[in-house]
């Protein structure tokens, strides 16, 4: 699976004018399930995440996770994380998941972060999304499981 990860100060999701779900400090996550990918992927994404010192600590250095800080996360599937640009400047999806496989892996990886303590929000997987978010830092990581 595969997360871009930004830490922010607040963000939501709205679908059809309308938010679906919203966090305030903590994480976004956009996620992807990539084929072969199974619950085994999804598991040790969410206790990565959940355990990623990205938040600062009293002497201000990244060395706090969300299960420290007690802070949410709002899990946005994003199957454009699996694009492949290598050739031409269309991008190829066909590493992501099929949208069955991918569903269900973002729902569990969603379920797993909640399972670890997380006040966890979700988008609407499949649906055309607005995002809006405050990047604290910036920070954003990549992560590939």
């Amino acid at each position: 699976m595969r997360a871009l990860v930004q830490r922010v100060s607040d963000a939501s999701v709205t679908v059809d004018n309308q938010v679906v779900g919203e966090i305030g400090p903590g994480l976004l996550i956009l996620v992807c399930a990539m084929q072969g990918d199974s619950k085994d992927n999804a598991d040790k994404l969410a206790a990565k995440v959940a355990k990623l010192r990205i938040f600062q600590d009293d002497a201000g250095k990244m060395n706090r996770s969300l299960i420290d800080t007690g802070r949410a996360a709002l899990v946005v599937s994003q199957f454009t994380l699996a694009a492949d640009t290598r050739s031409g400047n269309r991008p190829g999806f066909s590493t992501a998941a099929a949208p069955q496989d991918g569903e269900r892996l973002y729902e569990y990886f969603a379920d797993q972060l909640s399972n670890l303590g997380i006040a966890t929000a979700r988008g609407q997987f499949g649906a055309e999304m607005k995002v809006r978010l405050l990047n604290d830092g910036p920070v954003t990581i990549w992560l590939d499981i």
